[in-house]
């Protein structure tokens, strides 16, 4: 496979695939939804770039991996950031030893030059000027301008491409016009017990069933209880605490302790009660009714020290008034 490629008399320097396994456990629809998206049905027809969504650590950029695993072809990961420049996503000039300048390609123009697929990773972490350089390659133009190396880089016809998103508030928010271009949206969920449960043995074969299901009750829990924990965080949880175990041979740590201690060092001590944290979570984001007033921060409704309580006697007594009136009498109720 050439390093290099020429386009209009420039030598671009390509990037080297991306060599992960990528399996996928569980969850078949969305790998057999992402596979469609990236189908070209006749000849008129383009593929699509989807949007992958959902909490850190689910999974998503495994997901785009297994993809391009199971259509046979290189796979280009770009990691996007907020300081990430349009020349960061296409080509960049980097001052070689001879003292000239050499283009380097970026993971994604060398997806589109090799006919790979191009994983833009965590991509509502980048900001709509990168963004708009990519505007053309997202539609049936395919093509994407390099300012810096003067040229026009058109895309592969096997050239695939998709976007990781995390549901989480510190990214940007990308305009319109490019989420017009990212369609469709694919949401991935927690996995259930059993996949979770395969997840783990298969990152972690030589845990144990009982630091397994330790781990694995506590990831049900949380995610029953809507919070962001995610099988990465239990991943991780259940590292540490092997590591704890194998440490102390002479000493051995209970193993119950040595889990817990590594829950709190991974996560904070906030997660060993999970539905404390979850009613914090909750009353954080507005779960309990707004206070109508200010009397309300300091007296309950039935208060007969409530500064509003006489107010709402009074509109109750004037509602008395009407319940005994007679339409069909000729007295007034006022």
């Amino acid at each position: 496979m050439s390093k290099t490629h020429k386009i209009d008399g420039i030598t671009l320097h390509l990037s080297t695939p991306d060599s992960s396994p990528g399996d996928w456990i569980g969850q078949t629809d969305v790998l057999r939804q992402l596979l469609a998206c990236w189908l070209v049905v006749d000849e008129k027809d383009l593929p699509l770039t989807p949007r992958l969504v959902g909490t850190p650590g689910i999974g998503k950029t495994t997901l785009a991996t297994a993809g391009a695993r199971a259509r046979e072809q290189d796979l280009y990961i770009y990691q996007c950031t907020a300081d990430t420049r349009p020349e960061d996503l296409l080509v960049t000039p980097v001052l070689a030893e001879s003292g000239k300048i050499a283009y380097h390609a970026s993971p994604l123009v060398t997806a589109m030059i090799r006919g790979g697929i191009c994983i833009l990773d965590e991509g509502n972490r980048m900001n709509e000027k990168s963004w708009a350089s990519l505007a053309p390659l997202l539609d049936y133009r395919r093509y994407a301008e390099s300012i810096v190396a003067g040229t026009t880089i058109h895309a592969h016809p096997d050239f695939r491409c998709a976007v990781t998103m995390n549901e989480d508030e510190s990214t940007f928010e990308i305009p319109d016009y490019i989420l017009s271009r990212l369609q469709p949206t694919l949401s991935l969920g927690h996995p259930s017990r059993d996949d979770e449960m395969s997840i783990l043995k298969y990152h972690l074969p030589f845990a144990d069933d009982q630091m397994l299901n330790l781990t694995v009750d506590f990831l049900q829990e949380s995610h029953s209880l809507n919070l962001d924990f995610s099988t990465r965080d239990g991943i991780n949880i259940l590292r540490f605490a092997l590591k704890r175990l194998a440490q102390e041979s002479d000493h051995p740590i209970a193993r119950d302790d040595a889990w817990r201690e590594s829950l709190e060092r991974c996560l904070g001590d906030d997660a060993v009660d999970l539905q404390t944290l979850a009613e914090k979570k909750n009353q954080s984001l507005g779960g309990n009714a707004v206070p109508m007033g200010l009397g309300d921060f300091f007296f309950s409704r039935d208060d007969p020290l409530h500064p509003d309580r006489d107010l709402d006697d009074d509109d109750d007594d004037d509602d008395d008034e009407f319940d005994d009136y007679d339409p069909n009498s000729d007295e007034m109720p006022f």
